[in-house]
């Protein structure tokens, strides 16, 4: 089998893992990309539910990480040690908490306090499901090999993989027009989970880990007669190495830029259709265009890092990641000082920012892998900490994906989009025109 890849030059370990990014990138971004909108415009969710969603949502993303990855670092149960079967095992609930969103549990009525809780149980299911199967796809990225070109590879694979996965959200603006075909809308979401469960599940059969086999029979022996030893000491163990990862200078600079990276991505994706709907009129940009931009945001990315490859080798991940920081920067000063009437240059500067910023984040795996190899090093550990030193980032990083919401959504309430959401829903023709002035006033 792995001759046959051979021949049509395909790395087959490289194709195996990017099969889970194909399979994930499909669901999570139509997920980030519309239930905001879903649950603000089409289910009419209150602020006050909206917000404290976000929060239980906040809590949990912050805890599961960290819980999940020691859980995988150090767990004697085959499909939580294993990547490859936490992945096997973990892509169908995965798949299915996907799906909990597009399906409103009854009627909803305006500020329903079931909508609240459809909200809460939605993001919970989907990111427990979402850590616990990519966390054992980023392990498998350290773990896998520890040599620069080869983890290149990878990432080339997984921008190729990316790439494909990304367009679900061009083709599901086109089937549902922009989700107001709505039934047309979720007929594409479970059509989009068969097909990513089908991918991550490949994965899960064909994925190996350079460290699945390193323990011994007999390792396997003296470490089941330890369990019971071990298990009174777990939560010190637990302590102490996630201290160990926490005083890491590198770790920690690398957290504090990586949580405002996630700000700002969450805060795209959360709300660049809202942005565009309300900023930008049907007679200067026509819902078709409109699909095509939120999809280039989305595909963009992944053609900019595979092309940006040779760069990657000569300058280094540090310099491109700075340069896209500056570069971001300088077009926010632009688009302040031309104003928003400037509607082209609007529709330029949202879709750039997506692909710039989900660009950069797209290499961040890489520093984090160097700092798993470092930590390894030091420590002279048998094994890399690779689930716990990820888990132990998002549990810093991933409150920005609750609070990128909740800051921006009392900011746009606070100008009066409560009441635009009304009037976009009564009135078509007048859109453009009456929202745009009203809400950078």
């Amino acid at each position: 089998m792995v001759r046959k890849w051979m021949n049509f030059g395909i790395n087959h370990a490289a194709f195996a893992y990017a099969m889970t990014t194909l399979g994930s990138a499909m669901i999570n971004n139509i997920f980030s990309f519309y239930y905001v909108k879903l649950f603000l415009n089409k289910y009419s969710i209150s602020e006050g539910a909206f917000h404290q969603s976000q929060v239980v949502y906040m809590v949990w993303n912050a805890v599961n990480d960290p819980l999940f990855g020691y859980l995988q670092d150090n767990s004697r149960v085959p499909c939580c040690s294993h990547r490859r079967l936490s992945i096997l095992y973990g892509a169908p609930l995965y798949s299915l908490a996907f799906l909990i969103a597009w399906f409103p549990w009854r009627s909803y009525s305006p500020d329903d306090w079931l909508s609240g809780l459809h909200l809460t149980v939605a993001l919970c299911a989907f990111d427990g499901m979402l850590t616990f199967v990519l966390l054992a796809q980023c392990a498998l990225f350290a773990e896998i090999s520890s040599h620069h070109q080869n983890r290149l590879r990878l990432i080339k694979y997984n921008q190729v993989a990316s790439l494909i996965g990304s367009s679900s959200v061009l083709f599901c603006g086109m089937v549902s027009t922009n989700m107001e075909n709505f039934q047309a809308f979720q007929a594409f979401t479970v059509l989009i989970a068969v097909i990513s469960c089908i991918c991550m599940m490949y994965t899960g059969m064909h994925s190996e880990s350079r460290f699945d086999n390193k323990i011994s029979e007999a390792d396997a022996q003296a470490s089941a007669d330890q369990t019971a030893r071990q298990t009174a000491c777990s939560f010190a163990m637990l302590k102490s190495l996630t201290w160990q990862i926490l005083t890491n200078r590198d770790f920690q600079l690398f957290v504090t830029m990586n949580f405002f990276q996630v700000f700002m991505l969450a805060f795209f994706n959360n709300f660049t259709m809202i942005f565009t709907e309300h900023l930008i009129p049907p007679d200067a940009l026509p819902s078709l265009a409109k699909s095509f931009m939120y999809g280039a945001g989305f595909i963009l990315p992944q053609l900019l890092v595979l092309s940006s490859q040779s760069l990657l080798q000569s300058l280094g991940y540090y310099k491109i990641i700075l340069f896209t920081f500056i570069f971001e920067a300088g077009l926010a000063v632009v688009m302040l000082a031309l104003g928003p009437q400037r509607y082209y240059f609007l529709a330029f500067f949202l879709t750039v920012n997506m692909v710039l910023i989900q660009a950069a984040f797209s290499l961040f795996g890489l520093p984090l892998a160097d700092i798993i190899d470092i930590d390894l090093q030091k420590y002279k550990r048998s094994s890399p900490l690779s689930s716990m030193v990820f888990g132990t980032n998002a549990l810093f990083t991933k409150p920005a994906q609750s609070l990128a919401p909740m800051i921006v959504l009392n900011v746009l309430n606070h100008f009066g989009y409560e009441g635009l959401k009304d009037v976009t829903q009564g009135s078509n023709k007048r859109y453009g025109q009456f929202i745009a002035p009203t809400m950078v006033n």
